[in-house]
């Protein structure tokens, strides 16, 4: 069920979306709320940080997570003015956000110029197939760093 707030946070997003067009930033924007309360909001900065990775959920994400001062978003919704691409939705399964609100999708993106369907297509190729070559390199050796993962006992799982 969408309310009149899920709609507020969104337009929230999409106010973020449109202030980042106008700092020379990339047309998307990000709320993360938690218990009825917008705890963090972001835009894309990819072109003003050089960062690749500074997409608006990225972004959101980790500001939430400094906020509260945790790695789990159990129980909050991402509201986000597009689709999320796959490392997006991919951070936010790791963050364990509970729902996930969107506005534009994956084609309106593609329409501007914004496509990420080739990473979907790549993800579904062999390894051997990809663009990017992906090779094993020193198993054995990196191994060494999961033995001693396995036996810590003061570790904190995520």
């Amino acid at each position: 069920m969408i309310t009149e707030q899920d709609k507020q946070f969104m337009r929230e997003a999409i106010r973020l979306a449109n202030e980042s067009v106008e700092r020379g930033g990339g047309p998307f924007g990000a709320v993360i709320v938690k218990d009825g309360e917008i705890i963090a909001g972001n835009s894309n900065s990819v072109t003003i940080n050089n960062d690749p990775t500074a997409h608006a959920e990225v972004n959101t994400i980790r500001e939430a997570c400094q906020r509260l001062g945790t790695f789990d978003l159990t129980g909050a919704t991402i509201y986000t003015s597009c689709e999320p691409c796959p490392m997006c939705l991919g951070a936010i399964y790791w963050a364990r956000i509970s729902r996930i609100f969107y506005g534009n999708t994956r084609k309106d993106a593609r329409d501007i110029d914004f496509a990420d369907d080739f990473i979907y297509e790549e993800l579904d190729k062999p390894m051997e197939s990809r663009t990017v070559p992906i090779l094993p390199l020193l198993r054995d050796e990196a191994m060494q760093s999961f033995r001693m993962w396995m036996a810590k006992t003061d570790k904190t799982e995520y």
